[in-house]
């Protein structure tokens, strides 16, 4: 029997105790290492002498008892600089930001905290940053991770070194953390405090015990912090003279901190792969356990919630889920954080081990483990298995097996991707080494590192028909860096040669171009742990070795350091190319780090080029954090240039002068053979690695180097940043492809690929990343990939006002060799190497081909949940794209191309035991993964799906993006305002606006609804203005059918002609989301707040006066360039010789059913052939459907018959009417009943076609989603109302939907006079010709055209217009007809007749002036503005808010100008406003609330004898709230927004004094800009910061020339100054209207609590009005706390009808 002995058994380390220790569990045999992670009591303190702090440390205790102890500092604000490309460059930035700081201190600030921030790298990492200073003897040192309830898949990760300010204390003493809270601004609001409850602080010792009831905190100097889009690097100086500590010891020891983490600093450091903590441990650290070291932290919420609560528990804390902090080198605390200890015993181990094999096998484990390699993939064999017992043995090795060699191969790949470490491999002799070779070959052509080890038979046994010896020497050839065949392990060979060769390989595997290495180790047996004698002096020379834990051959890198700007004459070439050219492309390839991504980021938006992205290069799938269009224009991201080259114009017009192209993989062919070519003066590629990649042969200029390296040569120059022509046009195409992408996507009803490839970016929550297949998958994902829009409501938003405002997502494949082996296996690798929630997505093949790879993903180790999803369209649908599906036959390609199956997936997941879900619709995929990240494990999502229709619906979405391309390029081109030899756009600004009220007859009552007696039909007449020859003219004129009346009408567009005048008219006709864009960017309102009618109306102007100045019509603007002739690839389309568009007539139902024959008969003898006639209003279907039946008697049936209920029945009677009428050959029924359910039953059970209308103008938000209900076959119509579904751009799509879904598109007009009449007439005709395009690209039937619904002009019995619009018979007979040219003339020649006109609305001109008002101690010199009649009774007076001016009002002003005399003024301080003093002593003058309030009781008097409504918003609302209840004998009522009634306790009135005046303090001291920034990076201005307006308004408010009287308006009129309100309100006598904003939820809050304080009393009393009638609130959408600028259009609805109310 063999005997067989176990390797030696290491003793324990043995610790002095303080408290009883329990056993560790059994440990795996290994080297003389402990890991010890406690899950029961996981939390530990090791204690001994400590040295000595840095920073202020204070003893709360002993303080004196003082009453400003709580009182903030007199300076507290951050500083944000701009985002460094490197942390040493933050770092720099820091520091200089310091000595700008310390060059110009606060003036008259005795304490002071200033925080500096600057962006970093997102891939800079808290615990590696922190490993970087464990030789520092700066401390405390801390890091603690916590995943934030609000986003559960986030980590949030700090780490700090230094402290600013140390606090330690009991708090179990009242009010014991307000010196704490002095510190921590809420205007800092990322300011934190960091440490321990329970925990106290012996100053004498120095030691950290544990002691209830005591606390220890500090404010770091320095702190990185990981957030989900970026890591902010920050700085802290903290100053107070009261503790003697002064702004010069605050810089001195500032400065001291930057030195010593400077000189500590390494940035080519890697994180340690023993951990953070084992080198922390001296050999004379004591072990101890305690349940108090969780570090735990606090900010200014926290410390208000606090002092809210009677008594302080450690749950009131954030804390840590990990955490780490070193007090010295011998006294540090760690909780939930593995630790490592480490003696010196392996040299004791090795000399043990019990025969040469292992003693070889472990010394190479053991090096790969120093080196960082950890992670080990072992295949079961017999050769091999010395170097499998040392991996597995060892302590801090991960070791997985596959029984596949090539699933285990490839797996190694994927983790060497996701870590950008090697993987080590260990296999036996044979083709077990084989079986590697398809792996290598990708993992060489991609640059991935991976270390081979391949057992082997020993010489003696090769080329002697021994059993699995194979030649293994170089056996994968030219594929690997590196190879190196040892010898059988032999004690006459020094063991350093193992090492070395290890190391060298190690360095060839990482250094460029990194790839596979193969050492190839020989065994002789005996292969386990058989004892055999071998001779320690093989050894020698290892002792160093033995003591360290370093590899023994250590390789390094020599920096050469030059001056700034000092580089070499290629690199100056370079720079001089990209400054000179013209038309530069940035071409993004496959880039892997977020490092390179951030780099990107940064040189994009430095040159200002267009940024293509490739799927792979992270940037595409990108998570924009920002859903709001057009803030940050600063990167121009061209994601679709693969869908853009489609269009032979757009390709010959591209046309890049230099092209500058980052990583060296491109996925698209097209893109491929473009470059081929385009033929730049410069291409200029830049990588890693040397390797010639460029297969078009056009690169002129190679630069190895990483992205970083690259983005800094060209970040310190300056290019004068400049939008050019060409890249503005080049963005535009961009959107128009994204935008048919989209559209074409989402209007298909069945789940199609390129659907799966578009939405699948907004699955990727949290840190997800996607590891992407080959062949069709890939093609897929970058033609339709897309990012998600609107990252913010799912992610943390802490940085949304910083730049970026978007997050890469890092995006892998196999793109080395592209092969379709190995992806399953590869991505599980990535999984485990990235540490990312992997989302999987390949082809059905692709999946087949790597079905073991299920077995490492039955593993589950190491990693998060996968989320795999298979393309199954049952077979290789790649190949019906290449041209052999269009020789071969079908029974050829099936067999051996497409390779058809029916392979049951369910059935391989459920063997492997991975959760499978098929998916067969939108809505399933959408569910499934929903479930997949939910529920957080593994699971394979199967999308079901066909070749032939996929291929098809390709070919489709191919044609329209080609198609739309070639369109808008051509329109693009041939606008003259696009044809200026300047290089940018030029722009025009709207010089003018007029809003004309008309008012004329009809001549017979409108079928929409009521209608007074007298037929009068009123509207608006817009009229836009360039210059003297270019005008559009629009028409707004709500009826029944709109929500809105004439008067909310009137007063959006007043508020509009002041927003519109002067702005800069930069829309794309029916580009989707353009002209809501444009209502957003340019004039700063959100475009859900204008009325469908307002918002058709202007755009209606607006594209007329494109026409105008285009000198076409408007159809022309419309339809864009024909693109005929210009690609041979254009679907051509024939339009209607005429062009003219054939119109139905409109037939009110009323009479006897003679009667309406008769009027039917009368309308056909005038050549009309389409007929609509009102049903639903007499007393049953029945009596209806006989006058349908007399109609086809009396006319007969050569006339086409239209019918709309509007809605009026109910099923049962729609289904009488059908069955009555259904051998009429009705064209169609308009909206039968009211119900969706009811429409649909409608259609499945009567053969009655049905036509969509008032269902249409319900539906919100997005449409075409939600229309995906009405794709019943029923359903052959949409009749489209262009005021009442917003505009033309939304007309024309629904019209796209319709047509896309084979029903007739019909545009409806509501009782317009000519001008909307002859708009539409030309939006009809553009809607006709998309029908003829959509049917040729579908390879439809062309439909016959449609007679769109714009009879109503027969109703018109006077017209805006002293000329007539064209519309009469054809002489084709067909139909009654109006044609583009007569329309567009009647627009192009239009004069408004005077006598149809009521009033005339053009800019109204403000009236400014000023008064004074006297007071005891003051004078006031009021600066006033003015709008409306000044004889108007009704006056409302407008408060402005702190920092803002009467100029803030001047739109609503221009509203409400109409309802009443409203009147804006600068508060004191503020403006032009002016307090002048009466008396010498000023120092007992204070600006409250309630001497403005007098003083403006005094101004009042002077406008008015009668009673005023007084409007605030913020400080003006206290101030409209104050005279509300103390002045209400001249007070109609009030509306206060987003205001407040004041603090309710003492204690937070005095700190809020406090905060104001230190706040009035850091104005005066630091200046206006300097406060502005800080002001406005609070909270509270979230949703402004997003607003277009933003940076305008800022810009307004540093216009403020009187500092001094701003600071003292700040600190007087505080809200701790001003009495509490709250009681008052139970005695509110005047109506007030309450307004927030919704995404307020602060102020929120409060009003909420004011309406329920008001009607709690109200409706308690038993005199006065009651709750409803005396105080009403309004939460105004799309706005956060600055309403009246975020979203105004709501808020003067609400003043105005409180304004009706009230009078």
């Amino acid at each position: 029997m063999l005997a067989v002995s176990p390797p030696p058994r290491l003793p324990l380390l043995t610790f002095t105790p303080l408290r009883a220790f329990p056993p560790l569990p059994p440990r795996r045999r290994g080297l003389s290492r402990r890991r010890i992670r406690r899950s029961s009591t996981p939390l530990v303190l090791l204690r001994a002498r400590a040295g000595r702090h840095a920073g202020i440390v204070i003893d709360v205790d002993e303080m004196a008892e003082n009453g400003d102890r709580d009182l903030p500092v007199d300076v507290s604000f951050t500083r944000r600089l701009p985002p460094a490309l490197t942390v040493g460059d933050g770092l720099d930035a820091l520091l200089r930001a310091a000595n700008e700081v310390k060059a110009t201190p606060p003036a008259g600030a005795r304490s002071g905290v200033i925080r500096f921030e600057v962006l970093v790298p997102p891939s800079t990492k808290a615990l590696k940053w922190c490993s970087q200073f464990r030789g520092s003897s700066l401390f405390p040192q801390f890091y603690l991770s916590r995943k934030l309830t609000s986003v559960p898949s986030f980590q949030l990760e700090i780490c700090g070194i230094g402290s600013a300010i140390c606090f330690h204390g009991s708090y179990l003493v009242k009010n014991e953390f307000d010196l704490v809270s002095r510190y921590i601004s809420s205007d800092s609001h990322l300011i934190k405090a960091y440490g321990f409850v329970d925990m106290n602080y012996v100053k004498e010792s120095p030691l950290v015990e544990e002691k209830l009831g005591s606390y220890y905190f500090f404010i770091p100097q320095v702190e990185l912090s990981e957030f989900d889009s970026c890591s902010i690097l920050s700085s802290t100086l903290v100053w107070d003279d009261s503790i003697s500590h002064k702004f010069e010891d605050a810089v001195s020891l500032f400065e001291s901190c930057f030195d010593q983490i400077q000189n500590s600093y390494d940035s080519s450091a890697s994180i340690s792969h023993k951990g953070l903590v084992p080198s922390y441990i001296s050999g004379d650290a004591h072990l101890s356990e305690t349940g108090n070291a969780q570090l735990v932290y606090l900010d200014a919420e926290v410390l208000a919630s606090i002092d809210a609560k009677a008594s302080v528990q450690k749950e009131n804390f954030l804390t840590s889920d990990q955490s780490f902090v070193r007090f010295s080198p011998q006294l540090f605390l760690y909780s939930n954080m593995e630790l490592y200890l480490q003696r010196n015993t392996i040299e004791f181990f090795i000399k043990s081990c019990s025969n040469i094999n292992l003693a070889w096998a472990s010394l190479i484990v053991e090096e790969c483990v120093r080196l960082g390699f950890t992670y080990f993939c072992i295949a079961p064999g017999s050769r091999s298995s010395p170097l499998a017992l040392s991996a597995t043995g060892h302590p801090l090795t991960k070791c997985i097996s596959c029984y596949d060699e090539r699933s285990l191969g490839f797996h190694a790949l994927g983790y060497g991707r996701g870590s950008r470490k090697p993987a080590v491999v260990i296999t036996s002799s044979g083709t077990a080494v084989s079986n590697l070779l398809p792996s290598v070959v990708e993992a060489s052509q991609d640059f991935v590192p991976i270390i081979l080890l391949t057992a082997d038979r020993p010489p003696e046994l090769h080329d002697a028909g021994a059993n699995q010896a194979i030649n293994q020497v170089n056996h994968f050839g030219t594929f690997v860096r590196y190879f190196f065949n040892l010898p059988p392990p032999g004690d006459q060979i020094h063991a350093r040669m193992v090492l070395t060769t290890l190391d060298s390989a190690a360095y060839y595997a990482m250094q460029a171009p990194q790839g596979p290495v193969h050492i190839n180790c020989a065994f002789r047996e005996p292969l386990d742990y058989t004892n055999q004698h071998w001779n320690v002096d093989c050894l020698r020379g290892l002792d160093k070795w033995f003591k360290n834990s370093e590899p023994y051959t250590r390789y390094l890198r020599m920096k050469t350091v030059s001056a700034f700007g000092n580089y070499s004459c290629s690199v100056m070439e370079v720079l001089e190319i990209i400054e000179k050219a013209e038309q530069g492309l940035l071409l993004v390839g496959a880039i892997h780090t977020d490092e390179d991504m951030w780099a990107v980021a940064l040189l994009a938006r430095h040159l200002s080029w267009p940024v293509a992205t490739d799927i792979l290069s992270g940037l595409r799938l990108r998570k924009v954090v920002n859903s709001l269009p057009g803030l940050d224009k600063s990167i121009l991201f061209i994601d679709h240039i693969d869908q853009i080259l489609l269009s032979d114009s757009a390709k010959n017009w591209i046309s890049p002068d230099v092209i500058v192209q980052i990583g060296s993989r491109i996925t698209s062919k097209r893109v491929g053979m473009f470059l081929e070519t385009s033929f730049p003066s410069s291409y200029i590629l830049i990588d890693r690695h040397p390797c010639r990649h460029d297969p078009s042969h056009v690169v002129t200029h190679r630069i190895q180097a990483n992205v970083a390296e690259f983005a800094a040569s060209l970040c310190r120059c300056t290019f004068q940043r400049k939008r050019s022509r060409w890249t503005e046009i080049l963005t535009i195409l961009n959107s128009v492809v994204s935008q048919e992408i989209m559209f074409q996507i989402h209007a298909k009803c069945s789940l199609t690929e390129p659907y799966v490839a578009h939405i699948i970016g907004e699955s990727l929550y949290g840190d997800a990343v996607m590891f992407v297949g080959n062949s069709m998958v890939i093609r897929d994902l970058d033609m339709f990939g897309s990012g998600w829009m609107d990252y913010t409501t799912n992610g943390n938003n802490v940085m949304t006002h910083h730049f970026p405002d978007f997050v890469g997502t890092a995006v892998a494949g196999n793109r080395g060799a592209s092969g379709i082996d190995g992806l399953i296996s590869t991505a599980i690798g990535f999984a485990i190497g990235s540490n990312k929630h992997v989302f999987c997505v390949v082809g059905d093949i692709s999946f087949l081909h790597d079905t073991n790879g299920l077995a490492l993903l039955n593993q589950r180790a190491w990693r998060k949940p996968m989320t795999i999803i298979v393309v199954n369209n049952h077979g290789g649908a790649i190949f019906s794209f290449l041209p052999v599906a269009k020789t071969a036959s079908p029974q050829i390609l099936e067999k051996f191309f497409y390779a058809s199956h029916d392979i049951s997936i369910s059935k391989l997941c459920a063997a492997h035991r991975v959760k499978h879900f098929l998916v067969q619709t939108k809505a399933e995929l959408h569910d499934a993964l929903v479930k997949s990240n939910m529920e957080q494990v593994d699971c394979l999502v199967e999308v079901d799906n066909s070749i032939d229709s996929n291929a098809n619906f390709h070919r489709i979405m191919s044609m329209f993006s080609n198609y739309s391309t070639s369109q808008y390029l051509a329109y693009l081109l041939e606008a003259p305002c696009l044809k200026s030899e300047v290089d940018a756009i030029p722009v025009d600004r709207i010089d003018s606006v007029e809003c004309m009220l008309y008012r004329i007859q009809l001549s017979a009552p409108r079928t929409s609804g009521l209608s007074d007696g007298r037929f009068i039909h009123e509207g608006f007449v817009l009229k836009l203005r360039v210059d003297d020859n270019i005008v559009g003219f629009g028409e707004v004129a709500p009826i029944e059918i709109h929500e809105e009346d004439l008067l909310d009408v009137e007063e959006q567009l007043r508020f509009l002609l002041h927003r519109v005048k002067d702005s800069v008219l930069d829309v794309i006709p029916l580009l989707r989301g353009s002209f809501s864009n444009w209502i957003w960017t340019s004039l700063g309102i959100p475009p859900s707040s204008i009325f469908p009618s307002v918002k058709c109306g202007l755009e209606m102007a607006i594209l007329n006066l494109l026409a105008s100045q285009q000198k076409c019509s408007l159809f022309k603007v419309l339809a864009g360039c024909d693109p005929l002739g210009r690609d041979e690839n254009v679907i051509e389309y024939s339009q209607n010789s005429s062009g003219s568009i054939q119109i139905c007539a409109l037939v009110d139902c009323n009479g006897s059913p003679m009667e309406v024959a008769l009027a039917v008969a009368k309308l056909a003898a005038e050549g009309f052939t389409t007929f609509k006639l009102k049903v639903g209003r007499r007393e049953s279907p029945i009596e209806d459907a006989t006058a349908l039946h007399k109609i086809r008697e009396v006319v007969g049936y050569q006339i086409n018959i239209r019918v709309d209920a509007n809605q009026k029945w109910t099923y049962e009677q729609a289904v009488e009417f059908g069955s009555r009428v259904k051998s009429l050959r009705l064209e169609y029924i308009e909206e039968p009943v009211s119900s969706v359910n009811d429409l649909i039953k409608f259609c499945e059970n009567s053969v009655l076609p049905v036509a969509l209308d008032e269902t249409i103008d319900n539906l919100k938000g997005d449409i075409i989603p939600k229309l995906h209900q009405f794709v019943h076959p029923g359903i052959v119509a949409l009749v489209i109302k262009p005021s009442v579904v917003g505009g033309f751009e939304n007309a024309a799509h629904i019209a796209k939907w319709a047509q896309l879904h084979d029903k007739m598109a019909v545009i409806s007009s509501t009782y317009e006079s000519s001008i909307g009449l002859a708009s539409y007439i030309q939006l009809a005709h553009y809607v006709d010709q998309q029908s003829s395009i959509v049917s040729r690209i579908r390879n439809k039937d062309k439909c016959r055209a449609a007679a769109h619904g714009l009879g109503t002009y027969q109703w018109l019995r006077e017209d805006v217009s002293e000329q007539k619009l064209k519309i009469h018979a054809s002489p084709l007979g067909d139909g009654i007809r109006a044609s583009v040219e007569d329309a567009h003339g009647y627009l192009h020649h239009l004069n408004i007749n005077n006598d149809k006109i009521e009033r005339t609305y053009g800019e109204e001109k403000l009236r400014s002036y000023s008064i004074q008002v006297d007071a005891d101690d003051c004078s006031y010199l009021v600066k006033l503005r003015e709008a409306g009649d000044h004889t108007n009774e009704k006056v409302v007076l407008l408060l402005h808010g702190f920092l803002g001016t009467s100029e803030d009002w001047v739109p609503m002003m221009k509203a409400l100008a109409p309802s009443a005399r409203v009147i804006a003024i600068d508060l004191p301080g503020h403006g032009e406003s002016q307090i002048m003093q009466r008396h010498k002593n000023s120092e007992q003058f204070i600006v409250t609330v309630q001497l403005v309030a007098d003083l403006l009781l005094k101004l009042m008097c002077h406008i008015t004898d009668g009673e005023v409504v007084v409007v605030g918003y913020s400080m003006g609302a206290r101030i409209a709230l104050h005279m509300a209840l103390n002045q209400d004998h001249k007070i109609r009522g009030a509306v206060t927004i987003s205001g407040s009634p004041g603090l309710r306790d003492e204690a937070s009135r005095r700190r809020r004094v406090a905060i104001d005046k230190s706040r009035a303090q850091f104005l005066m001291s630091c200046g206006l800009e300097c406060f502005l920034q800080t002001w406005y990076s609070g909270k509270l201005w979230n949703s402004l910061r997003e607003h277009p307006e933003f940076n305008s308004l800022v810009r307004t408010r540093s216009k403020h020339k009187n500092i001094k009287a701003l600071a003292k308006v700040l600190a007087d009129s505080s809200v701790g100054r001003q009495k509490s309100l709250w009681e008052d309100l139970k005695h509110l006598k005047r109506p007030l209207l309450i307004v927030a904003g919704e995404k307020d939820a602060k102020f929120k809050d409060i009003s909420q609590k004011m309406r329920m304080e008001i009607m709690n009393h109200a409706e308690c009393g038993s005199d006065g009005p009651k709750g409803k009638e005396l105080c009403e609130m309004i939460i105004i959408p799309d706005s956060g706390h600055a309403v009246h600028v975020e979203n105004p259009l709501p808020l003067v609805r609400a003043v105005r009808k409180f304004l009706l109310k009230l009078y």
